[in-house]
């Protein structure tokens, strides 16, 4: 059946492929993206020339995740044209690379607020749409770093999407008994095939990532960034992460795994997220919430 899906962060990277292969599974997608009569304003055209070419229902929609007034506005025009959401994407997300200290707190919180604060914003736009349904689908797009190998000089990230995924979490028992699932796709670090490594954001504070660059860890920055892509294999495709939300969509309400990992390098996390998730059911079922652990299925 046909989905009426809004994805975060769809200008480029993962979200601007799966909007594509999503669209052309033939649901209705709504590629959200901020600047769509500035700066992406280019990307909005590439979107609707997508939409012509293929005969596929694509279409751009402004929404900066780092306002509350931007989301709900985007939900609004959605239901106005549309009629219902089903599916949530939670892909927007910002990554920056360089020694912990050199970031300033201010660096961490904007961090946060676009990879944590940013997916609250939209679920409270969007939610109670899909509690009224009584029916729909999180899709969370997480990061092998929550729980992986977790190179240095990757703090700030890792720690948000560490704090993304336990939100996730929680989420997926509170809105279980409205029908609303929950699903967890967690990539490995893909170098190639999109620009987030490209476009990660450098430390305020200069003076101590030189102090960095120039002490006992001179070097580390690019040893780093060059055995991290070498450990991806030569076939891995950055496509298969928009193949798995395809999949994630498509299979029936009820049946869809928690947890999704797509990591051609294997850095750990799938086995560490394993223990975790073992751990989770295991305490609802110790406390009598085991019906949490699904989403309430209408008959």
């Amino acid at each position: 059946m046909s989905k009426v899906i809004l994805i975060t962060g769809a200008s480029s990277g993962f979200g601007a492929l799966a909007a594509r292969r999503l669209a052309d599974a033939g649901h209705t997608v709504y590629a959200a993206m901020r600047a769509t009569r500035a700066r992406n304003a280019a990307k909005v055209d590439e979107v609707r020339a997508y939409a012509a070419e293929r005969s596929v229902a694509l279409r751009a929609v402004e929404l900066d995740v780092q306002s509350q007034e931007s989301a709900d506005a985007a939900v609004a025009a959605i239901i106005g044209e549309a009629g219902r959401i089903d599916v949530v994407v939670h892909n927007a997300g910002h990554m920056v690379f360089g020694p912990a200290e050199a970031f300033t707190p201010e660096q961490y919180g904007a961090l946060y607020d676009v990879n944590v604060l940013g997916t609250q914003r939209v679920n409270r736009a969007a939610l109670p749409h899909l509690r009224r349904q009584g029916e729909g689908l999180l899709l969370w797009v997480g990061s092998s770093s929550a729980r992986g190998g977790t190179p240095p000089y990757l703090a700030p990230y890792f720690a948000a999407k560490a704090a993304m995924d336990s939100v996730a979490v929680s989420y997926a028992a509170e809105l279980s008994r409205y029908g609303i699932e929950t699903t967890i796709l967690v990539p490995g670090a893909f170098t190639k095939g999109t620009q987030h490594f490209a476009n990660a954001g450098a430390p305020d504070d200069q003076e101590r990532a030189d102090d960095y660059a120039a002490g006992p860890y001179k070097g580390v920055a690019d040893q780093v960034m060059t055995r991290l892509a070498a450990l991806e294999p030569p076939d891995a495709d950055v496509a298969d992460v928009a193949r798995a939300m395809v999949a994630i969509v498509d299979a029936p309400h009820g049946k869809r795994p928690f947890r999704v990992h797509v990591d051609p390098s294997q850095d750990g996390a799938e086995v560490v997220f394993a223990v975790g998730d073992r751990v989770r059911r295991e305490m609802f079922r110790n406390i009598g919430l085991e019906d949490l652990l699904s989403p309430r299925v209408a008959p």
